[in-house]
């Protein structure tokens, strides 16, 4: 069975991704770079975790005009990422450019193509956050909308709210590949995700991949920590 766990590098330095990486790599699947550590670190962070092996994620969330969109594409192929992140709400036309881009890149370079994943509505977000931003309040509805409109896009994947992973497998092609953050194991103290579930419900849900991120990289022994939830999932 391939390891569905990413783990969520949100650290501020490539001194400490690269360590926690070495620590934690036996035990999951890939490592998902951030805002945060790409800023820090730029693209040379992606170079040394592919030089060990590791699949990278790359979660920098391109939301911008078509033409700018496919461009950051273009540049994250060639960067070797094997997957990366636009908002769907950027539209169908942003959406198409990205995932033609990412073919169009890895087939010159001789390598199979990034999965491009939509992010739906951040699991951070719930009635009362949508509400503000107006239109549609309910959050189901609207990662539904969302899911069609990248799903007809030609997209292959989506990041999504484990609370929605039913509901999108309902819907959806059964090849799309499902992306969940917001993954909690219940020991860990709340904070600002919402919509979460446990990595064995998530997967039973429908989950393709796993976001983990404080259950492992905060826990007194990473490694162990993400041993413990890679078993669980045998």
């Amino acid at each position: 069975m391939r390891n569905p766990i990413i783990v969520a590098l949100d650290v501020p330095s490539a001194a400490q991704a690269v360590e926690l990486a070495r620590s934690v790599a036996p035990h999951v699947g890939a490592f998902k770079v951030g805002k945060e550590l790409f800023v820090a670190a730029g693209p040379e962070i992606v170079r040394q975790l592919r030089a060990t092996g590791a699949s990278v994620f790359l979660d920098l969330k391109f939301h911008d005009i078509p033409n700018t969109v496919a461009k950051a594409v273009a540049s994250a192929t060639r960067l070797d990422v094997q997957m990366l992140t636009i908002h769907c709400s950027g539209g169908s036309e942003m959406m198409r450019a990205a995932e033609q881009s990412a073919q169009i890149t890895a087939k010159e370079l001789g390598r199979p193509a990034p999965l491009v994943l939509g992010v739906t509505v951040l699991t951070s977000m719930d009635h009362a956050a949508l509400a503000e931003l107006g239109g549609e309040t309910d959050v189901a509805k609207q990662v539904e909308r969302l899911a069609r409109s990248a799903a007809g896009a030609g997209l292959r994947g989506l990041v999504c709210s484990p609370l929605e992973l039913p509901m999108l497998r309902k819907i959806l092609p059964a090849e799309m590949q499902l992306v969940t953050p917001g993954i909690r194991t219940g020991a860990e103290k709340a904070d600002d995700q919402k919509r979460t579930l446990s990595p064995q419900d998530a997967i039973a849900a429908g989950a393709s991949w796993l976001v983990v991120g404080r259950p492992i990289t905060a826990a007194p022994d990473p490694a162990k920590a993400a041993e413990a939830i890679a078993a669980s999932l045998r």
